[in-house]
């Protein structure tokens, strides 16, 4: 049975005529008789007594026409909610970002995207690389904000991955360290130091990227929060590296160090979606806004 029919059905019992449901609806009288005639062939009955002066609803046709109009509603309503996800007026988009992603750039996503889709309700959900490759296979998100070498590899993960922006790391050194206020730092220079990461094996760490060049640190103390991370090196407990999505939020009681471009390991950031899938208006909408404050962060760290 197609919508259609029932359509011109709905018209012809509202204005009881098929010469007014035909000038309605763009038809002619003839073409409205048809589509009737084939509507009551394929329920097996009449639906309208047709009279000198219009037509009537019989029987069957009164018993129709509430069933009609539910379904017709229902798909009015369906057009209504798919063209609001189109246009982004009602919706949503499950994002999932790295802690120093959420320092920086996802403040600047969310304030530019809501301002542009109000209407479009985002969840934000925050974990490590690995984890956030996880939950966006089980479908838990529509973009996951993620990191190379830091968790791992990125090749061969079920992951359309889009490069967003390279993030360089810089050394954090306590306020009185001798190196404090150099313009760079060698990695030699550090061999002695206390390291503070977020594992005893340094493979599952930042500072991953320094055993391929061969300097390998004593990790002193294991944190795996970076806000607290800055708290040890602020006692004078050790040093750590801070990505520079985080270089604007840093304690002002421990000193940034630019390592010398040799020896700085740089994690590339990518915005993942899952392989394979069509995404939701709504996340490839925010994928844009993505792509446009990893922008604006890498021209404010290299400006023209």
């Amino acid at each position: 049975m197609e919508t259609g029919w029932l359509e011109v059905f709905r018209e012809v019992a509202r204005l009881g005529s098929f010469t007014a449901a035909g000038q309605a609806m763009g038809f002619t009288q003839s073409a409205i008789s048809r589509q009737i005639s084939t509507l009551e062939a394929e329920v097996g009955s009449p639906l309208f007594d047709r009279l000198p002066r219009g037509v009537r609803l019989t029987e069957p046709g009164r018993h129709l026409l509430p069933h009609a109009e539910a379904v017709l509603d229902r798909l009015a309503g369906a057009r209504r909610e798919l063209t609001a996800l189109r246009e982004l007026t009602s919706g949503r988009v499950r994002v999932g970002a790295f802690p120093t992603a959420d320092a920086s750039m996802m403040p600047r996503t969310l304030r530019s995207f809501r301002a542009a889709y109000p209407a479009v309700s985002v969840l934000l959900r925050e974990g490590f690389t690995q984890t956030l490759m996880e939950r966006l296979k089980a479908g838990d998100l529509d973009v996951a904000v993620v990191g190379s070498g830091t968790d791992g590899p990125l090749e061969g993960e079920p992951a359309d991955l889009h490069p967003l922006m390279d993030d360089p790391m810089m050394v954090a050194l306590p306020s009185d360290h001798p190196l404090a206020g150099r313009e760079d730092v060698r990695l030699a220079e550090l061999a002695e130091d206390h390291w503070i990461a977020g594992s005893v094996r340094v493979e599952e760490t930042l500072v991953s990227a320094f055993v391929r060049q061969g300097f390998r640190p004593e990790i002193e103390f294991v944190i795996g929060e970076w806000t607290a991370k800055q708290s040890f090196v602020a006692a004078g407990l050790g040093v750590t590296l801070i990505p520079s999505l985080a270089a604007g939020v840093v304690r002002p009681d421990i000193v940034l160090a630019t390592l010398h471009p040799d020896d700085v390991p740089v994690r590339t950031v990518y915005a993942a979606t899952p392989k394979g899938h069509v995404p939701p208006p709504a996340a490839t909408a925010f994928l844009r806004h993505l792509e446009k404050a990893a922008a604006e962060l890498s021209g404010e760290r290299h400006p023209a």
